[in-house]
């Protein structure tokens, strides 16, 4: 097959890196694949790992007319076999010039914690939540799958030396180091990255020989910058220190005693043999563990309001002195969590299931009776999309990371409840 990938950025973060993750893959299992993106920071991950890139303009609207062109003179010139869009956008321009005219097939990925209700139902999707699945099913989308964040278990994994990070940082071995290795942006992080340092900094007032190092960067830079400024005021040492972004971060993982964090960046920390605390938004914090374990199966590596240990600073904290206390207990939840990353979350597994996904696109065609009540629900969902966020950023509100709706997702977890658990398998028929 020839496969043209479509990302839908190329700044450092995690659906952008399980997309460059996924591509390797999929040519690995014999396939011609071709990457189209903007310019960015890890278009250089693409070139180390062989694939082509196309680069396309990074100041364009969204959808893109431009794409648009560009994505339908590679399926004419280059006879691609699919489309893969990763979020909204690249699934968007993908079905509406491709799809339509030369009637090329198009798979989707949507790891943000909500599908966009305009997105083309007949185009099969993959969604990174058990939760978000049955969301989409019940929004009437005929193929969607499940996909949790994969993990590269072979690059990232505990052999890899972090002594150099600590050392480069004035780290000290007896120092406990935690983690958190994210886009720093207002929406679903900035909560947790702001309740990890009040939690540190608690610890470290009460004598603990803790520090916190946030690696990454984005819009909220200054709001976390300014709160561990004040962090490390309070206790007179360094505490909390900000790295900004790597490009690659996993000297970083492999420094840490502790990952905070959620989504793929939770995920490859467990994969580096760390213990793990999930956080999300409304005061959620969760140490992964055999009994927590099915509520992150169910709802993803995310959370809203109270976990185990209650909400907000206090229970994050809990958490932390838990794994501050007890060598033996992060070893322990190292072992397990790297256990899990290989039996679960392996790239072999997802390169395999996306590779179905395509030739079961491939082999049955949408009817041209599905394709014209979808393009209407395309236009007219994306053209009302674009309506409401100019009249939000005239009003100061527009949400400034993607699309993702802190209402939608508070739906979902509140429909999920008492979802049971999925099983081990992530196999999912395909939705009639």
């Amino acid at each position: 097959m020839k496969v043209l990938l479509y990302p839908h950025s190329m700044e450092v973060g995690g659906s952008q890196l399980n997309a460059i993750q996924l591509a390797g893959a999929v040519r690995d299992r014999g396939h011609e694949v071709i990457v189209l993106s903007e310019p960015g920071p890890l278009v250089e991950r693409v070139r180390k790992s062989g694939l082509e890139h196309v680069e396309i303009p990074l100041h364009r609207g969204r959808p893109s007319p431009t794409v648009m062109r560009i994505i339908s003179e590679l399926v004419r010139q280059r006879d691609i076999d699919v489309i893969h869009g990763h979020e909204w956008p690249p699934i968007v321009e993908a079905f509406l010039t491709p799809t339509l005219i030369h009637r090329t097939p198009v798979v989707g990925t949507v790891m943000s914690m909500s599908v966009a209700p305009f997105l083309p139902r007949s185009v099969p999707l993959t969604v990174g939540t058990e939760l978000i699945r049955q969301a989409a099913l019940a929004a009437g989308h005929r193929n969607v799958e499940l996909l949790e964040p994969p993990v590269d278990t072979q690059a990232d994994n505990p052999s890899i030396d972090g002594n150099s990070f600590r050392a480069r940082h004035d780290i000290r071995p007896d120092e406990v180091l935690v983690a958190m290795i994210c886009r720093l942006v207002p929406d679903l992080k900035l909560e947790g990255l702001l309740t990890a340092c009040d939690a540190v900094r608690d610890l470290a007032v009460a004598g603990q020989s803790v520090r916190l190092v946030i690696v990454g960067d984005g819009q909220a830079r200054d709001d976390v910058a300014r709160r561990a400024a004040g962090v490390n005021a309070t206790v007179a040492r360094e505490v909390v220190l900000l790295t900004g972004e790597m490009a690659d971060p996993r000297p970083a993982y492999a420094a840490a005693d502790v990952i905070i964090g959620q989504g793929g960046s939770a995920l490859r920390g467990i994969a580096f043999a760390k213990p793990l605390i999930v956080v999300g938004e409304d005061g959620f914090s969760e140490l992964l563990t055999p009994e927590s374990e099915p509520t992150f199966f169910r709802q993803g590596w995310y959370g809203l309001g109270a976990g185990s240990l209650g909400t907000g600073v206090p229970a994050l904290r809990a958490g932390l002195q838990r794994l501050v206390d007890s060598p033996d207990k992060r070893r322990e939840l190292g072992l397990f969590g790297r256990q899990l990353a290989e039996r679960r979350f392996s790239l072999s597994h997802a390169a395999e299931l996306v590779e179905n996904m395509y030739v079961s696109a491939i082999q049955n065609p949408t009817s041209f009776g599905h394709l014209v009540p979808d393009f209407l629900h395309v236009a007219t969902g994306v053209f009302g999309n674009r309506l409401q966020r100019k009249y939000l950023k005239w009003l100061g509100t527009a949400a400034t990371d993607d699309r993702n709706a802190r209402d939608v997702i508070a739906a979902v977890f509140e429909k999920g409840k008492g979802t049971k658990t999925p099983p081990l398998s992530t196999d999912r028929a395909t939705a009639k």
